[in-house]
């Protein structure tokens, strides 16, 4: 029949990854009726989402079209490789800092990456969705889109200063090269900047011309905000809706071919970066900088705080935590060997950093023989570095600079904005998700105008105050406790033994000891020990040498407890919503796996629901509880 023949087109479709079937296989009524599909050789009625053909096959066409979209955002180069890893790495002692990073990237990095991938992928769900696991978790699903937005409100304020260096970058003269005598307290001899001291009589002091001009005449930055952060600089505001209005067209055209293009936006950045690497291994004092990067600092290396930035940075550079990796698993095919993309990925990603690093701690090295100040006194760090480091090694280049610097900046722009429109895209998918009869280009207009606005904070002259205390506070720490509960919520609740059985029937493969330790024990625990000492010991903040203050403290806990308190709210409304009619009864259930959790065909779920269930350790617990419970109360 011509008309079963169809269905199982699509489902061989679905089931060879052609287009994400999870639209069709739901739970709303409206739309409920029989199709036909093919089970085990026989053809199976199966109750599926369809009004009639018109609305189905438009439905495939934006899945299509939508996966096109996705599948482009899946870059290994990542914003925060280049920008974040030098600075977390010097601010954290170099050393002392990548020998914690390269530990936490083997035993929580890369088996939290495997693991969100492998339950989007699992469940063809996004990062909400997918806690119908165990729905009394779904904050965590909003928590992490709310430390996303934080991410990408200031991600696309350094697109912005990249956009301003990229546009100065033309200009016969390298700005950032040449010391300018009309700087206050500055004195210019000989194209090398003496800043004069704080108090009148004391010495000048060499400081970096590519440091001065970023600091004075990019971000005209205060030393303080005690008196507010001023008003947006206009050149960089103008920058930073140019970088809105190019991530709106990425989300809303999408791009339909890759072809040679997705090879070039892959290479480009480790071409640039492999120039600038060499280019620094040729200045005076660069090996005392690379040496500054891998030597391990023991007494340092202990410090839990050194950890704890290690982790974040972690988060940071693979995106775990964040959601738009399960985002994008969700339209993988079933059986796609998400094994294998997790070890090369991670693999990937370590060497960006660490190439990354070896670049800037070569510049580092020469700016501190330059200046005769040891390399931990050369900057206070910050988003500042790699607008200081690198423009600083492209001005030392003797033919074109100007060429490299429009190739560097393109290269940080491309970054910026593959991270950007990934990160903004799971947060539009979220909304979408709660509110289908809105437009996708409708959301995404709406999401830009709010990032715009939002940034705008950060182009005052106290904007780096500001990007620095979200930064810590909305970004870091919010992902950080997300992913804490993420983790307890699969392997402790869901239940490690289920989750192994998950993955194990999707990939036809066994999981190996090191995956099942990582996920059990050394993530959660070690996450959480680590997360509790530094809140215990947690020291005032403070940016180039200045600590905030208390008004700006009190805000960046604010802007922590509203995604922190997403959590209970959004899981009293599981409990709630459960259909159980006693109170016990919708705890209990909140706990457990709704009918919707597993794979999208009826076939493979099938399949699937044949295989033992095994209950976690927490819901064993609690069954007991709740039975002893019953008891108590029946003896009374």
């Amino acid at each position: 029949m011509p008309g079963k023949q169809q269905n199982y087109n699509l489902q061989s479709a679905a089931e060879n990854g052609q287009y994400n079937p999870s639209f069709v296989y739901g739970e709303n009524p409206k739309y409920s009726q029989q199709i036909v599909s093919i089970n085990n050789g026989r053809l199976a009625s199966t109750n599926c989402i369809l009004s009639r053909k018109s609305l189905f096959v438009r439905r495939i066409n934006e899945e299509l079209d939508l996966c096109q979209k996705r599948k482009r955002n899946v870059d290994i180069e990542c914003l925060g490789n280049v920008w974040r890893f030098p600075f977390t790495a010097y601010k954290n002692g170099g050393g002392a800092f990548l020998i914690p990073y390269l530990i936490v990237l083997f035993f929580i990095g890369k088996p939290m990456y495997f693991l969100e991938l492998a339950i989007g992928q699992f469940s063809s769900f996004g990062q909400v969705k997918v806690w119908k696991m165990s729905p009394i978790f779904k904050g965590v699903g909003y928590g992490s889109a709310y430390g996303t937005f934080c991410v990408v409100s200031y991600y696309c304020v350094l697109m912005a200063i990249t956009v301003f260096y990229f546009c100065v970058s033309f200009q016969t003269d390298l700005p950032w090269a040449t010391c300018n005598p009309e700087w206050e307290n500055v004195t210019c001899v000989n194209n090398t900047a003496f800043v004069a001291g704080a108090t009148p009589g004391s010495n000048a002091t060499e400081e970096s011309v590519s440091r001065l001009y970023y600091r004075r005449d990019v971000l005209q930055e205060i030393p303080d905000i005690d008196s507010g952060i001023g008003l947006p600089e206009w050149r960089l505001t103008l920058c930073l809706l140019a970088s809105w209005l190019i991530i709106f067209g990425s989300l809303v055209k999408g791009v339909k071919s890759a072809g040679k293009v997705a090879y070039f936006t892959a290479l480009f950045p480790y071409v640039v970066l492999v120039i600038l690497l060499i280019r620094g291994l040729t200045l005076e004092g660069a090996f005392n900088g690379i040496y500054f990067f891998i030597k391990p600092q023991w007494g340092k290396i202990l410090d839990p705080k050194v950890w704890y930035a290690a982790v974040a940075q972690c988060f940071f550079s693979l995106s775990t935590g964040f959601g738009p990796i399960i985002m994008f698993a969700s339209y993988n095919p079933f059986r796609h060997n998400v094994y294998r993309d997790a070890i090369i990925v991670s693999l990937m990603d370590t060497f960006t950093s660490l190439l990354a690093g070896f670049t800037i701690f070569a510049i580092l090295g020469n700016l501190s023989h330059v200046l005769n100040t040891p390399i931990d006194k050369l900057t206070d760090g910050g988003a500042s570095l790699a607008f200081v480091a690198y423009p600083a090694a492209i001005s030392t280049f003797q033919f074109v600079p100007q060429l490299f610097a429009v190739l560097f900046f393109l290269m940080l722009f491309t970054l910026g904005v593959g991270s950007a429109t990934s990160l903004t895209g799971g947060i539009i998918t979220i909304i979408h998700d709660q509110f289908p009869n809105i437009t996708k280009p409708s959301i995404t207009a709406l999401v830009c105008v709010v990032g715009f606005a939002s940034g705008l904070i950060y182009v005052t002259p106290g904007g780096q105050f500001l990007l620095e205390l979200v930064d810590y506070f909305g970004a870091g720490f919010v992902i950080y406790v997300m992913a804490v509960i993420e983790v307890i919520g699969i392997a402790w609740v869901y239940g490690l033994s289920n989750i192994i059985r998950d993955i194990e029937f999707m990939l036809e493969r066994k999981i190996g000891l090191y995956w099942k330790i990582c996920w059990g024990f050394i993530v959660p625990v070690g996450l959480s020990l680590i997360l509790m000492y530094t809140l215990a010991t947690i020291e005032p903040l403070k940016h180039g040498g200045n600590f905030f203050p208390s008004s700006a403290i009190i805000c960046g806990w604010i802007l922590s407890s509203i995604a922190v308190l997403l959590l209970p709210l959004c899981a009293l409304h599981a409990i709630s919503t459960r259909k159980s009619d006693t109170v016990a009864g919708k705890i209990k259930e909140s706990w457990k796996p709704t009918s919707e959790w597993g794979p999208k065909t009826p076939e493979l779920y099938e399949q699937w629901k044949a295989l033992p269930p095994v209950r976690s350790y927490t819901r064993q617990f609690f069954d007991l509880f709740s039975n002893f419970s019953q008891k108590v109360r029946g003896d009374a």
